[in-house]
């Protein structure tokens, strides 16, 4: 299953090599209780056709109303949806759930070649290894890409400098090193986030009792998949299987690339012991094992494969949304 950011994308591109306006609507913010994140993206043409979401019903149904009435003629408009004061246009008529406020980006984009060049970077940088920030300016829609660790949160509108920058990179992907009953909810949590699954396991025996559908599986030692450049930026690295010579050998490969949470199950007693070794034998750095969550997850006090994976996932968002733990 694609992500829906290069759904989204590949829609858009496909339509304006027919030469079709598009318009290209960003979630910038939400206030109380709203069902899209800032970054969330849907593209439209004229006639209402559409490929993604904003609100999951009412601001689509709205929106591509307006669309189709001649409304958004403009290079870029700021629009907010819920109770509060508009930026520039408001539909007060439109109520989110529990009073929420929705602001959207709109882009109308003529298909000429700027725009093509456009979406074909926007494409290129999903299925990439790099991320980009995409930077516009929401007075007269002009922009431009930056260099970008993609870190921190998707979307940051400077309203002083009248400047919008949102994150873009690849889908984000989850190695699980090693297949356990862990392995299993985890890969299904992961999966509902969003998330591109790898698992890595060389045991025959260990992949015939992994049925997790849309995930894919490789008969090969994690630590291989990694070092063969299965991580960008973008990538959280998990070692679950609870034998050395597999979690082991992955950590030790995973702190070689820019992965953004390396992970290994265990115990405290069992962290401590792992530490030595990799200190010790594996040929790890005090600032390698830094970068090493473990235990791994967050303390729950999780007892159960699933509340386990709970906690692994929970961190693993965490950290991409460069929450800290003392903010939690």
């Amino acid at each position: 299953m694609k992500h829906l950011d290069l759904q989204v994308i590949e829609q858009a591109l496909a339509w304006a090599r027919e030469g079709e306006t598009l318009w290209l609507c960003t979630v910038l913010s939400t206030f109380g209780s709203s069902p899209r994140e800032p970054g969330s993206w849907l593209v439209a043409r004229s006639d209402g056709k559409h490929v993604g979401s904003l609100s999951g019903g009412c601001v689509e149904e709205d929106f591509l109303a307006r669309v189709q009435q001649g409304e958004f003629d403009q290079p870029v408009t700021l629009v907010r949806y819920g109770e509060n004061q508009a930026i520039q246009t408001q539909h007060p008529s439109i109520t989110l759930p529990c009073g929420g406020i929705l602001e959207v980006l709109v882009e109308r984009l003529i298909p000429d070649t700027p725009t093509l060049v456009h979406l074909e970077v926007l494409h290129a940088t999903l299925l990439g290894q790099r991320c980009l920030t995409r930077c516009v300016d929401s007075t007269n829609g002009s922009f431009r890409f930056l260099s970008d660790n993609g870190m921190g949160p998707r979307v940051e509108h400077d309203t002083t400098r009248h400047l919008i920058q949102m994150r873009i990179g690849p889908s984000a992907r989850l190695i699980i090193a090693g297949i356990s009953p862990v392995s299993v909810v985890c890969a299904e949590f992961a999966k509902t986030l969003g998330f591109e699954v790898i698992v890595c396991d060389p045991r025959d025996e260990a992949r015939d009792s992994f049925h997790v559908s849309e995930v894919e599986v490789q008969a090969v030692l994690p630590s291989l998949f990694i070092s063969s450049g299965g991580c960008h930026a973008s990538t959280a690295v998990v070692a679950l299987s609870h034998d050395p010579r597999i979690d082991d050998l992955a950590m030790i490969e995973a702190v070689r690339t820019p992965a953004f949470y390396i992970g290994v199950m265990g115990s405290l007693k069992t962290s401590q012991s792992r530490r030595e070794r990799l200190l010790r034998s594996g040929g790890l750095s005090e600032d390698d094992i830094a970068r090493l969550h473990m235990p791994i997850g967050l303390d729950l006090g999780s007892k159960t494969p699933a509340e386990i994976a709970l906690s692994v996932m929970a961190d693993i968002v965490r950290v991409q949304r460069d929450k800290p733990r003392d903010q939690l």
